[in-house]
């Protein structure tokens, strides 16, 4: 048996990901500033390029707004397949040196390497191993954080960026920690940190010298306690492994609100057919279909049934989610976001059943529709996943619904990249 190392976590963050990406692809947007999101009076951004953050934007701020900052601005629009196919490359990467990798989203993940020392190096010379690697393997950048403890590790990529590494050594931690503002600590939010200053602490080093007790008093037994370890370096969480993804959805947010039930069957056929395709990209297929309805007043109902056997197929999907939409009958009602989701995900392989029948299904939240309907014919199946093969091999060219077809651009049309002028965006 070996010591373990005494800084042993990793953090790994890749660097503006979703624009890295874009700009990665077409090499036109390089040294430009550019932002992932809708382009829409509603629009928000989801991501935003290094060159578009010198502007002062940042992910969530209103597109209305990065494009007065910025009148240079380059929207795209977001491709979340896409990212998801780069983000595998990544954590292939990562596994290729531990086991022991927990993504934490798309762009990050930790990583314990303390039993790859003997074959990598120091816990430093892994992180720049992993940095060269993406680099070379995928051409993105990423920044890493080296040190003891999973917080640590965190604070320190993000110290990193853009494409950096850190590492503090764990002698060092709680000297190095003490001088940092309290808003530098995993698990403070803006709210906790506006409350910890009213009352006087505004440094990680007060937090440690604080009565735990009083600290408790300000903000919370449970965060209290937290807030005080980390701040006296204590984090005793470790890595662990992926989980399975517990759900797969999609949302999209209109630029005017919608109160033509034909617009809103068509738009939740949309969603389906983008969540059914993620289903099958991820091998999983899932019992349960939810339906997301955010009015003008911003309002949210949700609702949901469950089948009797998972499935992967857009058209179950959609004959469900539709019933769910015609079971809230929302008539001239204003609606400003829909959702489509599916979950109690299980492996696609076997999963599936020919035919389903979904009578008697569950409504698992409110006073969900009976739904009565027979689901898909087999042969979908097989036509959907020729329409996924169709989308894969042909890039810009898709095969979908005729009610869809008045949304899709002929792409003889359309510039490889170009400002995303759809009618709304997912809302992540």
């Amino acid at each position: 048996m070996h010591p373990r190392h005494p800084e042993p976590i990793l953090h790994v963050d890749m660097d503006a990901f979703y624009a890295s990406v874009e700009q990665r692809d077409d090499p036109t947007l390089s040294g430009r500033p550019v932002v992932v999101g809708g382009a829409g009076g509603r629009g928000v951004v989801a991501a935003a390029s290094y060159e578009a953050r010198r502007f002062g934007i940042h992910s969530a701020m209103p597109m209305v707004r990065a494009r007065r900052l910025c009148p240079d601005l380059v929207i795209v629009s977001n491709r979340f397949d896409r990212y998801r196919e780069v983000s595998r490359e990544v954590m292939a990467i990562l596994a290729d040196v531990t086991p022991l990798v927990e993504p934490l989203s798309l762009d990050e993940a930790f990583l314990d390497v303390g039993g790859a020392v003997r074959l990598f190096g120091e816990p430093p010379a892994i992180g720049e191993l992993i940095r060269s690697r993406v680099r070379e393997e995928v051409g993105l950048p990423c920044s890493v954080g080296v040190g003891p403890t999973k917080s640590v590790a965190k604070l320190l990529s993000d110290r990193a960026k853009p494409d950096g590494l850190v590492h503090w050594p764990a002698a060092e931690v709680v000297a190095r920690l003490r001088p940092l503002p309290v808003s530098d600590l995993w698990g403070a939010g803006p709210r906790t940190v506006e409350r910890l200053e009213s009352f006087g602490y505004r440094t990680v080093g007060q937090l440690a010298d604080a009565e735990l007790r009083t600290l408790q008093r300000v903000v919370g037994e449970a965060l209290g306690s937290q807030l005080h370890q980390l701040a006296r370096g204590i984090d005793p969480r470790r890595v662990h492994p992926s989980e399975p993804a517990r759900s797969i959805s999609g949302e999209r947010t209109f630029d005017h609100d919608v109160d033509d039930p034909a617009e809103l069957e068509r738009q939740v056929l949309g969603l389906s057919e983008t969540v059914g395709r993620r289903l099958r990209a991820s091998g999983v297929a899932g019992r349960t279909i939810t339906l997301k309805v955010r009015f003008d007043s911003f309002e949210t109902l949700t609702r949901s049934s469950t089948l009797p056997a998972p499935t992967d197929r857009t058209r179950d999907v959609a004959t469900i989610a539709l019933d769910l939409l015609a079971g809230l009958r929302l008539e001239r009602a204003r609606v400003r976001l829909l959702g489509v989701g599916v979950s109690n995900l299980g492996d696609g392989d076997g999963a599936r059943q020919l035919t389903l029948d979904t009578d008697g299904a569950a409504a698992e939240e409110g006073p969900g529709p009976a739904v009565t309907h027979r689901l898909a014919d087999p042969r979908w199946e097989r036509v959907e996943r020729i329409a996924d093969s169709v989308a894969e091999r042909f890039q810009g060219i898709g095969v979908s619904y005729a009610a869809l077809l008045d949304e899709q651009e002929d792409p003889a049309q359309v510039a490889p990249r170009r400002e995303d002028r759809s009618t709304g965006q997912p809302d992540a």
